[in-house]
């Protein structure tokens, strides 16, 4: 196999793994419901402090937005809404690079830098406020 064969087979795997790690985030909010309190993964930070993380409440804001409520998503965490854009554009952007890879007669390492270029810009954009709130911590 050449080497830029191989690449794009690497490049697509990843892809795939990226999409299956999202995929699951999705699952894992959408099965439990954002009005109880029986999510099996607790927050370290709160349990070890007694006082909540900036992502405490992530889960039941992810659960809100899939049953589409956002007010509640925003009542359980402010950052739930960009943090669940970012996981839902990367979904698609992880199935597009696939399709354009196996498509496209663009080559691989402009494909690769426009991923990286939109998902580092995508990245600070929608996790700016813990971004920020970590720099302090």
């Amino acid at each position: 196999m050449s080497l830029p064969k191989l690449w794009e087979k690497s490049y697509n795997r990843i892809n795939l793994i990226f999409t299956g790690i999202v995929l699951s985030i999705f699952i894992y909010s959408g099965i439990f419901s954002p009005g109880k309190d029986n999510y099996p993964v607790q927050c370290i930070h709160e349990k070890m402090t007694g006082k909540p993380c900036p992502t405490c409440g992530l889960s039941h804001s992810f659960s809100a937005i899939l049953h589409g409520d956002l007010k509640l998503a925003n009542q359980w965490n402010i950052n739930g809404i960009p943090l669940f854009l970012f996981f839902f554009i990367q979904l698609f952007m992880r199935l597009g690079f696939i399709l354009l890879v196996q498509k496209s007669s663009i080559p691989l390492k402009y494909l690769i830098f426009s991923d990286i270029a939109i998902s580092v810009i995508l990245f600070i954009f929608c996790f700016r406020r813990l971004l920020v709130f970590w720099s302090y911590y």
